[in-house]
């Protein structure tokens, strides 16, 4: 498991260099007190290991620009890839404050070549809600412009490369706009917004948190979180303490039935992470989110197996750890 004694610790990714795993993960001060306040002080750590149990934490990976930057507020969830020049690319949330003191997110990536110093794009941000097929704050009473959490990975064709961003439809029912945002690339670089793989739905969620795209033993299939009280209740009712939620497709370009999904996991456990192990298995970690008093916890999971039960990815063991 991994922790930190003096810091909230939360949403998290990685990255695999073929000789250790890489985790960048969110952390905020417990000087704080209050854990809601974690998202407006959140940083980009940075730990290493071999086996995904054990970890060594390095210095951090990013921290929030300044004043009249996209990323002024925070710095939110990502992901990391390797272009085939070697370079790394790590795509982030960048968080501000607009005049009204709501929150506005954004997408940015910074490069590293050996993952350990990393340099922000100066042309930041490189990709934003666009008020047409994604919801803006001007045409939304929802509590943020949520365009976050962006999930990169490579055309399975060998196309370029996408992009799955947190956003929501301009359409459809307020509790089931939560779509799958999607943009494409020729080079990691320059982006272009698309229309997205998923449709809001009265079965479905008001947003979709930490997308991740895989296939596992042969079947694609997409990871997404959300709390029960942010979806509509035909999603409450059927699955009261859903949180990680696994949905069953045919690629994994989508399209993707939200209404098809269900979960992996209970509140307790939030943000789940596919990633295979040395020995080619998938295991899934999560972050500790509510604990048995209702309170906040924080820290990392150790990995835990999952595969598939009929058209449903289940754990097969919950990690020791949690």
């Amino acid at each position: 498991m991994f922790d930190l004694a003096d810091s909230y610790v939360w949403d998290f990714w990685f990255a695999d260099d073929g000789d250790a795993y890489h985790l960048f993960f969110l952390y905020a001060s417990r000087a704080l007190h209050d854990p809601e306040d974690r998202h407006y002080r959140a940083s980009v750590g940075h730990a290493v290991s071999t086996d995904l149990v054990s970890w060594e934490r390095v210095a951090d990976a990013l921290v929030r620009g300044g004043a009249d930057d996209f990323d002024a507020l925070a710095t939110w969830t990502g992901s990391t890839v390797r272009r085939a020049d070697g370079t790394w690319f790590l795509f982030y949330t960048g968080s501000r404050l607009d005049d009204d003191g709501r929150n506005v997110q954004r997408i940015g990536y910074a490069t590293s070549t050996d993952l350990f110093t990393w340099h922000k794009n100066p042309a930041n941000p490189v990709l934003e809600a666009d008020g047409t097929m994604y919801e803006r704050l001007a045409n939304s009473d929802w509590h943020d412009e949520a365009f976050r959490d962006p999930w990169v990975f490579a055309d399975p064709a060998g196309r370029g490369w996408h992009m799955y961003v947190t956003a929501r439809a301009t359409r459809g029912p307020f509790s089931g706009r939560g779509v799958v945002a999607h943009a494409t690339s020729p080079d990691l670089e320059t982006w272009q917004l698309q229309a997205p793989v998923s449709e809001p739905s009265d079965d479905g969620f008001g947003q979709l948190e930490v997308t991740q795209v895989e296939e596992v033993e042969g079947r694609a299939v997409l990871l997404f979180s959300c709390m029960p009280a942010q979806a509509m209740d035909a999603v409450r009712e059927r699955h009261p303490r859903g949180a990680v939620w696994a949905v069953p497709a045919d690629s994994v370009l989508g399209p993707f039935d939200i209404g098809a999904a269900t979960p992996i996991t209970d509140d307790d456990l939030y943000v789940g992470r596919l990633i295979r192990d040395r020995a080619g298995a998938w295991q899934l970690l999560a972050f500790r989110n509510v604990g048995p008093d209702g309170g906040f916890v924080g820290g990392i999971t150790d990995p835990m197996p999952v595969g598939w039960d009929g058209d449903r990815l289940v754990v097969k063991q919950p990690a020791l750890s949690v």
